[in-house]
């Protein structure tokens, strides 16, 4: 036998001898079968404990408000109240001079010596287009003087001289110049060519420039007013960066624009068109704001980017400005039937007629501000929206629009905020983050900040 044989047989040995004694037992000391023992276990069901933090919205949104109170409260509602009756005064001051310009034959004597200048319609309209831009600008500079400077400072929101608001209202000066320029030969041929449907003509040519504004301005006329520097390198931009590539945005420069040197206003923009689209902060918001406030701005700004708020403003803004050139032929005709000898204008290509023009459509639009306001405020409605699905910070945008408040009334009335807001109202763009926050509240990230921001 084998080493390896005799160790099976000893295993073998060794598990069937328990078996073979049992079996050589007597019957009566056998053992019979019987169950194991058992004992009895009570199962309760502890209760179920729900850890969601309570959260209500509304009572959020009031103490949010509350933060701004006593004078800052009353202060940010006079210079909104205060806004709408320089809109009104702006109107009536704007019709002034032009029935000036029309009744004292003002206009009719410039196109006289326009057209003795020179043979070409071009420069006719030219020469016109810079001493009506000249004449108008004079004839405002009172108003803009309070409105811009005097104004600005009773309310603690501008930084400027008066040189350097001197200086900067001469440079608007001279890119309106510019414009008029450009715009009006174009538009006056446009209506020399179409006779009948000039109305229709006019507000294509119009809405073709309002394109080419969107196209032009950030590139070459905002620099005109600030020095545009690239945000430097830090956490911020790189989240900046990421949330731009996160929504289809692609750029590597973060602009910073020095707007300090002019007011304390905060503001952002995802601006530009056709290709000139560009991220840009104003240094307020990066002085003022903290790194989660600046976020959620951007956040908002890039949701006028992704959903393309441009092109639906340009379309539903082109469907204003063809409906109000409808109502100006009209008015123009009967206007110039009743008094168009008395100003020696006749038929709309004639420029003399351009004061009458600009101030019919002056009228319409200050009448269909509601319209104009609720297609902007829209647009502003979802952009809040998209940036606080983007950015997931309701806290930080709620605070953040608390620091616009110098500036914009926080809770008005429903049928103010209706016909004329053009943003939602403080109140409502904050209950908008704290409703978003109710119903996220079970998120990991929502619920650590009930205990930061209670209300």
């Amino acid at each position: 036998m084998t080493p390896r044989t005799g160790l099976v047989l000893a295993a073998l040995l060794i598990l069937l001898a328990p078996a073979a004694g049992a079996q050589d037992l007597p019957p009566d000391q056998q053992l019979p079968p019987h169950a194991a023992p058992t004992q009895h276990v009570e199962v309760g069901q502890l209760p179920a404990l729900d850890t969601t933090p309570q959260y209500d919205p509304d009572a959020a949104t009031n103490a949010y408000l509350a933060r701004v109170s006593g004078t800052a409260r009353e202060k940010s509602d006079a210079y909104t109240n205060g806004g709408y009756g320089l809109a009104l005064l702006n109107l009536v001051y704007g019709l002034a001079v032009a029935g000036l310009l029309l009744w004292l034959q003002i206009s009719a004597r410039v196109r006289d010596w326009a057209e003795a200048r020179s043979r070409s319609r071009i420069v006719q309209a030219m020469l016109y287009g810079v001493i009506y831009v000249s004449a108008i600008t004079a004839a405002s500079l009172p108003l803009s003087l309070y409105e811009g400077f005097f104004r600005q400072h009773a309310y603690g929101l501008s930084n400027q001289s008066f040189a350097d608001w001197a200086g900067d209202f001469a440079t608007l000066f001279g890119v309106t110049l510019v414009a008029a320029a450009i715009f009006l030969p174009v538009f006056y041929a446009v209506l020399r060519k179409a006779r009948h449907d000039w109305w229709l003509w006019g507000a294509g040519a119009a809405i073709l420039f309002m394109v080419a504004a969107q196209v032009i301005y950030p590139l070459a006329v905002a620099p005109l007013f600030n020095h545009y520097s690239a945000l430097p390198k830090g956490p911020l931009k790189q989240d900046i960066l990421s949330l731009a590539r996160a929504n289809g945005i692609s750029t590597d420069i973060i602009w910073l624009a020095d707007e300090s040197r002019q007011w304390k206003g905060i503001s952002a923009n995802v601006s530009g068109f056709l290709g000139t689209t560009r991220i840009t902060l104003n240094d307020n918001l990066l002085s003022q704001g903290t790194h989660d406030e600046v976020l959620a701005v951007l956040g908002h700004e890039m949701g006028h980017y992704v959903m393309d708020h441009t092109v639906r403003l340009i379309l539903l803004m082109g469907l204003v400005i063809i409906a109000g050139f409808a109502a100006v032929a009209f008015a123009f005709r009967l206007a110039t039937g009743l008094f168009g000898g008395n100003w020696q204008v006749r038929q709309p290509d004639d420029i003399a007629g351009l004061p009458l023009l600009v101030a019919l459509m002056s009228i319409f639009l200050f009448l269909a501000t509601p319209v104009t306001n609720s297609i902007v405020r829209s647009t502003e409605a979802e952009a809040d929206l998209f940036g606080v699905n983007a950015v997931r910070k309701p806290d930080a945008f709620a605070s953040l629009v608390l620091k616009l408040s110098p500036y914009r009334k926080l809770d008005p009335g429903g049928i103010e905020e209706a016909l004329l807001y053009d943003h939602p109202s403080g109140r409502n763009r904050i209950a908008v983050m704290t409703r978003w926050k109710k119903e996220h509240i079970r998120d990991l990230d929502i619920r650590d900040t009930v205990a930061e921001n209670p209300h």
